[in-house]
């Protein structure tokens, strides 16, 4: 593989790595949303899956988004009778989203992203390194 490849195959983890961070993001956002609408459901955790995909012109396998996903798992219901958006029987159902799954996903994201940027790093370095051997 030359570095060019591995510049590539960097590049491609560090955009599906934002990518995850973003949906990583948007959960965290929507954690404490709630149904406009009386016993209507809340937000619903987003997922998101990578394929290979195969660079023709460099041969190379690139990571890619495959789809971006709802999770299917259940809603959490709490006794709110108060709430806007409880039912006839006083709950409310709070989104599937947990806190501490969407740090632990995030921080993963940023190692993988950080680990694509210092591949990179070392690349340049060792082309630059290679230049001026050339000179």
């Amino acid at each position: 593989m030359d570095l060019m490849e591995s510049l590539m195959i960097s590049a491609a983890g560090m955009r599906v790595q934002g990518e995850r961070l973003r949906v990583i993001s948007e959960n965290i956002a929507n954690v404490d949303s709630v149904s406009e609408v009386p016993g209507g459901d809340p937000y619903r955790r987003k997922t998101i899956t990578f394929q290979n995909a195969l660079d023709r012109e460099m041969g190379v396998d690139l990571v890619k988004v495959k789809k971006v996903g709802l999770d299917a798992s259940e809603f959490t219901r709490k006794y709110d009778p108060s709430n806007p958006a409880a039912d006839k029987s006083g709950y409310v159902k709070l989104p599937n989203v947990n806190s501490l799954i969407e740090m632990n996903d995030m921080r993963e994201a940023q190692r993988s992203y950080e680990a694509n940027l210092k591949v990179i790093e070392v690349s340049r370095g060792m082309l630059q390194r290679t230049i001026d051997l050339l000179r």
